[in-house]
């Protein structure tokens, strides 16, 4: 169940770019509005890691590594080699044009928040986003009820939470499989005389192993296909070759931009 009521107590959770997330409602922020902004997805720029949904594997196979995190092994998309670079947005707050855009960032400034009393998720917006104004040029109410903008953003929220359980559904059909093994991404530098120097371990990450996807039962690996599964684990697959891209645009950044690379 979901509700855009401001019922604040027994709220929980901590995301990723909400700074001050509120429960929407007309009370709070019935004179509020949006401004369109040039730079819409700057406030990505302080980070390496984003939430991924398994629906958008294929898709963001295309820009980044995706790879998975922590003891949940939430899927993320990789968009820099150290915490607090995003090597997909420019330091003039640009996203790069061509790159996939996670459903996660496309939904702020609104949120769902867990109302643990009442067993349901309520609506937030970050009343810290930049964009987000008194009077703003969009607004989020329209004679005491939801705007359009509203609307729509709760609807793309609902979906957004659908999709985080089917993703968690996923993520928990590959544990029962036993489909993970822990990985590596290395760089390998090379001396002034071409040699290869000592490698540097980037990053250690969960992904899925094609060695214990081989070793699964005709019927099994049918089963995935069907179910589409299989075709959100070979995107995965793909997309680990991105570490290569990566590498090659950090080279680029810190040619362009020295005292940020040493910062």
């Amino acid at each position: 169940m979901t509700d855009t009521t401001a019922q604040t107590a027994g709220l929980s959770g901590n995301v990723l770019f909400y700074n001050q997330p509120e429960p929407l409602s007309v009370e709070a922020h019935g004179a509020l509005g949006v401004d369109a902004v040039d730079k819409p997805y700057a406030f990505t720029a302080a980070t390496n890691l984003v939430p991924l949904t398994v629906t958008e594997f294929a898709p963001a196979a295309l820009s980044y590594p995706v790879i998975f995190v922590g003891e949940a092994k939430q899927p993320v998309v990789v968009m820099g080699l150290r915490p607090g670079e995003n090597l997909f947005v420019s330091p003039d707050g640009d996203f790069r044009a061509e790159a996939y855009i996670p459903a996660y960032v496309r939904r702020y400034p609104f949120v769902f928040a867990n109302d643990d009393a009442a067993k349901r998720l309520i609506l937030c917006v970050d009343r810290g986003a930049a964009f987000l104004k008194e009077g703003g040029e969009t607004p989020l109410f329209v004679d005491g009820q939801p705007s359009p903008y509203t609307q729509q953003a709760m609807e793309f929220c609902n979906n957004f939470e659908q999709e985080r359980q089917r993703t968690e559904a996923f993520v928990a059909l590959l544990n029962e499989l036993d489909l993970f093994e822990t990985k590596e991404a290395v760089f390998t530098p090379r001396n002034p005389d071409g040699s290869a120097a000592t490698p540097q371990k980037l990053a250690e990450y969960f992904a899925i192993s094609e060695d214990k996807l081989k070793t699964l039962s005709p019927d099994k690996i049918a089963e995935l296909r069907d179910n589409g599964a299989l075709g959100q684990i070979y995107a995965h697959l793909v997309s680990l070759l991105g570490w290569d891209r990566l590498i090659a645009m950090a080279f680029q950044r810190a040619a362009q931009f020295p005292a940020a690379a040493n910062a």
